[in-house]
């Protein structure tokens, strides 16, 4: 995955390199648009650290900007290829030392990228950016609005610039919690140790005892298992809808069962018997919150349903991100080196329809034709325009800053790029940060 922050790291800085014409592209179209862009700046921002990754060169971070005039001005002249700033906030955020910059709180970061997806490697970005803005409306209204219950004006939405979204959390109520803290909340979010024995007790129940031969008294005990009440919030509400889920799927195609829910060990007459028993005890179940009506192994069978389902209630969330306090995470306004978008903050209205290949294009960039030699034939919609690629073509600018930053393409034909569209020197980029 690319790093969406970066841990400190007072190492020198290599010398930067001269970047090649594919940079030397992007590096005039990103300085077209920093010359013009309103860059909004976070909240508290003489707290925060920034830092930047130039073309060609590495990260120079410990940088606090008094002003906002100050960051545009530097976007400006410097035209870095990639801008962070930090979710801590620190008394002296410049000092060279991370202990020096005092830390007074940090903001509570959700990463979600889109190599998190099983099977992306095999998607295109934009089945990806669906997928992945899928998981983030389920972080959002199932896990920070719904059971940690912050609020729509608490939780800061933005798109990250490449292949995924983050989400800011700012309350009081979080900006003192350590990295321990922190780290328990992406283990609730990530189902790690959930105990199925917690949230689906064992009730024991006395029915009686029989006196043996010899004196020796034996219990006659019913055990089975209690389901939550329809009340109960967080886990234990998905796991009785999980349960819910289960029971439905076993009632309607027991014969396929094991093949939907791996975990299940059983017979294909057991979970036919157990169907039909289901069917008749259902409502009551669910009604009363117990399974009693049903065996031990029938119970077992449920659980391990319910056990399949459980990870795919969770939410695949950059698990170092979050419990990370002094990290580094991409600037909103500032543009994605990657991909050439815009990280672009997001209302949760209109994260449900995001797509960033008609809603992160800068509109500084043009459609005016520029060559390029696409790397492997593609299909790309972008800004209304459907277009089909392969070899040596011409796109619209704004495409070729998409597709020259994913390296699907390099900018010129590859019979003439070398000298044809970039004949000045490469002192014409300016000076690198």
């Amino acid at each position: 995955m690319e790093q969406t922050g970066a841990s400190p790291s007072d190492r020198p800085q290599r010398r930067d390199s001269v970047p090649d014409a594919n940079g030397r592209f992007l590096f005039k179209l990103f300085r077209r648009y920093y010359r013009s862009a309103d860059i909004p700046m976070p909240d508290r921002f003489t707290r925060r650290e920034f830092g930047f990754i130039p073309f060609g060169g590495t990260m120079q971070r410990h940088m606090a900007f008094p002003t906002q005039d100050g960051l545009q001005h530097f976007l400006a002249a410097k035209v870095p290829q990639h801008s962070y700033y930090s979710t801590a906030y620190y008394r002296r955020p410049s000092e060279q030392v991370m202990d020096d910059k005092e830390w007074m709180g940090a903001e509570l970061i959700f990463d979600l990228d889109a190599d998190h997806l099983a099977g992306s490697e095999g998607m295109t970005y934009s089945e990806m950016m669906v997928q992945i803005r899928k998981e983030m409306v389920a972080l959002v209204d199932d896990y920070l609005y719904g059971d940690l219950g912050f609020s729509e004006d608490q939780v800061h939405i933005c798109f990250s610039g490449g292949r995924g979204y983050h989400a800011h959390v700012r309350s009081d109520d979080i900006l003192t919690l350590g990295t321990h803290e922190r780290r328990e909340i992406v283990d609730y979010i990530s189902c790690a140790g959930l105990d199925l024995d917690w949230v689906f007790p064992v009730q024991r129940n006395a029915l009686g005892t029989k006196t043996l031969p010899g004196g020796a008294v034996r219990a006659s005990v019913h055990e089975y298992r209690l389901i939550p009440s329809g009340e109960e919030g967080g886990w234990k509400r998905k796991m009785r809808n999980a349960l819910f889920t289960a029971v439905r799927d076993l009632e309607t195609d027991p014969k396929g069962f094991m093949g939907k829910y791996p975990g299940v060990k059983s017979t294909k007459p057991t979970l036919e018997n157990l169907a039909r028993k289901l069917d008749a005890v259902e409502e009551g179940m669910f009604a009363r919150n117990t399974m009693a009506d049903l065996k031990k192994n029938e119970q077992d069978i449920l659980i391990a349903a319910v056990g399949d389902i459980a990870p795919t209630l969770s939410s695949e969330i950059d698990k170092p991100v979050t419990p990370d306090i002094k990290r580094l995470i991409r600037l909103p306004g500032s543009l994605h080196g990657k991909t050439g978008l815009r990280v672009s903050p997001l209302t949760r209205d209109q994260l449900t329809d995001y797509d960033p290949l008609q809603s992160a294009v800068p509109e500084v960039y043009t459609d005016d034709s520029v060559r390029v030699t696409v790397r492997k034939p593609m299909s790309l919609r972008m800004l209304g325009e459907d277009m089909t690629l392969e070899g040596e073509t011409e796109v619209p600018e704004y495409a070729a800053a998409f597709l020259v930053g994913r390296k699907y393409a390099d900018v010129g034909w590859a019979r003439d790029r070398e000298g044809r569209l970039f004949r000045g020197p490469p002192a014409e980029l300016g000076t690198f940060i």
